[in-house]
């Protein structure tokens, strides 16, 4: 097979995945807490070469670059804007950690504070996940208890009573995997906050970190390279088939 349908199959394969992580993005650009993912590029050595047909360092016709490919896809965890609301549910994290919610039978973390409060009087996530206090239990918020507030270090007052929010961090961010939309489970088990970093805004909202004008250049750059790569698979394929039927018109 020619050298260079393999770098244009392999370019168009790497953008394709690129494309992927793009789309994302942007689908969650209205995502409170969402952290944008970045995918990342390696150089790749020949086809020769990683069939072992080939050693590397020859300095032969094999030994040329491959091309790119996609090594990882990285989180990009700086904070997201934020916005003020009217909801006394709404709560965003002024600085580093994360909220704890309980999401089946695993605890995760999230940055989204746009929680609700259920008929029952507990509070949740968008998608019905508890939200854990200090001591790992689940937020409860009396109606008949009268007023409630957050305070700035993160506890719930209420009746007199201070229930404090479990805001934890996790040793490495690079601990972190993202659990659909804005969910994390940490490899590692998460530390408390310490209490002099404990920041919390009350009525406010943590946005997405995807902005739309650069993700969108970046999605049409994606695409034409992507195109430009699946273009030059047909050329190389049309100039095969042409080689092949004058040879055959030779031998006949």
């Amino acid at each position: 097979m020619p050298y260079g349908l393999y770098l244009s199959a392999e370019g168009a394969y790497t953008q394709s995945q690129r494309l992927d992580v793009l789309s994302n993005n942007i689908a969650n650009v209205a995502t409170p807490g969402f952290k944008r993912d970045v995918a990342l590029f390696q150089s790749r050595l020949a086809q020769a070469i990683q069939e072992g047909q080939a050693a590397q360092g020859t300095r032969g016709i094999n030994d040329l670059g491959g091309g790119v490919k996609v090594l990882a896809t990285a989180t990009d965890f700086s904070a997201g804007p934020l916005s003020q609301s009217k909801n006394d549910t709404d709560m965003a994290i002024n600085g580093e950690g994360f909220f704890l919610v309980r999401h089946g039978n695993r605890e995760l973390l999230t940055r989204a504070g746009n929680f609700q409060v259920t008929s029952a009087g507990q509070l949740v996530t968008q998608d019905g996940d508890p939200v854990l206090s200090e001591d790992h239990s689940p937020i409860e918020i009396d109606s008949d208890a009268g007023p409630w507030q957050v305070n700035p270090d993160g506890s719930i007052s209420q009746g007199g009573e201070n229930t404090r929010l479990a805001l934890v961090k996790p040793r490495s961010l690079g601990d972190l995997v993202k659990v659909g939309e804005n969910l994390f489970s940490s490899l590692a088990p998460a530390q408390p906050l310490a209490d002099d970093n404990r920041q919390v805004l009350w009525h406010s909202v943590e946005q997405s970190t995807v902005h739309p004008a650069s993700e969108m250049m970046d999605l049409i750059e994606t695409s034409r390279a992507f195109e430009a790569n699946v273009n030059m698979i047909h050329t190389y394929d049309s100039a095969t088939e042409t080689l092949i039927n004058g040879a055959l018109r030779q031998t006949s």
